[in-house]
């Protein structure tokens, strides 16, 4: 994913890298000081798409108009037209609004197809049918978006959380995800011989970090094709339901315990929602033990993006004639990743203190609602400018979704013994199971079913909060026998 060209002297202000920091900071400042104290969004429905829209539209309509204007401020200080930014966002963010719409469909909801999927769908729909307006093709600036986005996840990732989250989680989760990651990259590369260095590094990041969010971060720091990022989504969005629903009855059948089966979920599917609901149908520890390992995966993805940035500078682009200095690594890495520590570190160590814990999950509510719609926005962007034809070329002999299967496959079953050491009472002690009296109980056999009875999302990105799990050990509790 290559930058536009700068047309302004000073980086500061002609990069979409520093703009994506520029504007991250000004929506969090906004939502800290008050001035945003709601983000619109496209409510639930059932029978008819308008009821997604009870009350809500004069509220999308001014949010549409606030991220044109500060869109095209951007543009504007980059030296090009804000106008033709200004009046082709308004049909973009339209089409987010159809795609927002088609995910909060209550059983497409519960299912786990989000608005990643559907923006995708949509943008890949018009693309390669009628064609791309070109009216429309000023506002698809996908790594505009998706960097400002990035920066905003940074703030979730407080170091407090990481402390508290405990030694077992942090050895499922820290100990397998670079040991994939390096795995899938090199089997990719010097095995099944891919062409593409980026596609590779995006799927592996996709399948050993935490899906969608790690593959648009590394897909950032690899500058990596459109085409490449729209390929390991789309894999990770469709395997990702299929564990979502599988794993849990997986466990149920085989009488796992339930702790370590949570551990396992957290450390393989992919998102973070689809996580939580998986986890959920084991039992209330079980689903706060599961989102545990997986926020604590999450916060590997700034890490992961730097690393991978420095790679591609210093040995994958660097040349025998030429390597690059300690400057020219500095211009060519994709600052994102400087906004996504230092909000990261904002959050933790200046906002949480000052501000306290239940304030600072108020206004992460708000930045990942903000998030949610930039991330939205890119994909459809990116759909907008891919073509099947070329993104056939990145598919051909099957050896992407070789790549997949068979990372995830090792994936699953070094975290299944890494949560058997970690959970099961080998290396650690072990966490109390509170479950017994209600695995006796009628519970849902699906997670579709539990997440429709529940009302509750499978789609999230990242930001999920479980009830309690600050408290998910439970050692006063007995353990089970």
């Amino acid at each position: 994913m290559t930058d536009t060209p700068a047309r302004a002297r000073n980086p500061l202000i002609a990069s979409e890298d520093w703009w994506a920091v520029w504007l991250a900071g000004l929506v969090i400042s906004g939502v800290v000081v008050g001035a945003i104290s709601s983000v619109p969004g496209v409510g639930r429905w059932t029978a008819l798409p308008t009821e997604a829209f009870a009350g809500r539209a004069g509220g999308l309509a001014a949010l549409g108009l606030t991220m044109a204007a500060l869109s095209a401020l951007a543009v504007r200080i980059m030296g090009r037209s804000a106008r033709r930014q200004a009046l082709a966002f308004i049909p973009l963010f339209v089409l987010a609004v159809a795609a927002y719409t088609l995910a909060n469909q209550v059983g497409v909801r519960a299912a786990g197809f989000g608005y990643a999927f559907w923006a995708l769908l949509i943008g890949l729909a018009i693309a390669n049918t009628g064609g791309t307006p070109e009216w429309l093709k000023p506002a698809l600036r996908s790594e505009l978006y998706i960097k400002t986005g990035l920066v905003l996840l940074g703030a979730e990732v407080l170091f407090g959380n990481i402390v508290r989250l405990g030694v077992p989680g942090l050895f499922v989760a820290w100990l397998v995800t670079p040991i994939v990651l390096v795995f899938m990259y090199q089997f990719g590369v010097r095995f099944l011989r891919i062409r593409s260095r980026s596609l590779v590094m995006v799927i592996a990041a996709a399948t050993s970090v935490c899906g969608v969010s790690a593959a648009i971060a590394v897909a950032a720091a690899a500058r990596a094709h459109k085409q490449e990022l729209t390929l390991a989504v789309g894999m990770s969005l469709i395997f990702t339901v299929a564990m979502m629903i599988l794993m849990p009855l997986g466990i149920r059948w085989a009488g796992m315990d339930p702790v370590v089966g949570a551990a396992w979920i957290g450390g393989t599917v992919d998102a973070t929602g689809a996580v939580v609901a998986a986890g959920a149908i084991l039992g209330e520890q079980a689903e706060q033990i599961a989102a545990v390992v997986k926020m604590i995966q999450n916060t590997l993805i700034g890490l992961v993006a730097f690393l991978v940035a420095v790679f591609w500078v210093t040995r994958v682009e660097a040349t025998k004639e030429r390597k690059p200095d300690a400057m020219e690594i500095w211009h060519r890495l994709p600052k994102f990743v400087i906004g996504f520590a230092g909000a990261s570190l904002v959050f933790s160590f200046v906002l949480t203190p000052s501000l306290g814990e239940s304030r600072v999950a108020e206004v992460l509510d708000l930045t990942s609602d903000v998030r949610g719609w930039l991330f939205c926005l890119a994909f459809v962007s990116i759909g907008l400018e891919s073509s099947l034809r070329d993104l056939s070329r990145h598919t051909s002999g099957g050896r992407p979704i070789q790549l997949y299967v068979t990372g995830q496959a090792f994936n699953v079953v070094l975290t299944l013994a890494a949560a058997y050491l970690a959970f099961g009472g080998i290396l650690f002690d072990r966490v109390g199971n509170v479950e017994t009296a209600a695995r006796n109980q009628v519970r849902p056999t699906t997670v579709i079913e539990h997440n429709l009875a529940t009302g509750r999302d499978a789609t999230p990105l990242f930001h999920t909060e479980v009830e309690g799990w600050r408290g998910y050990r439970s050692s006063s509790r007995p353990p089970m026998r």
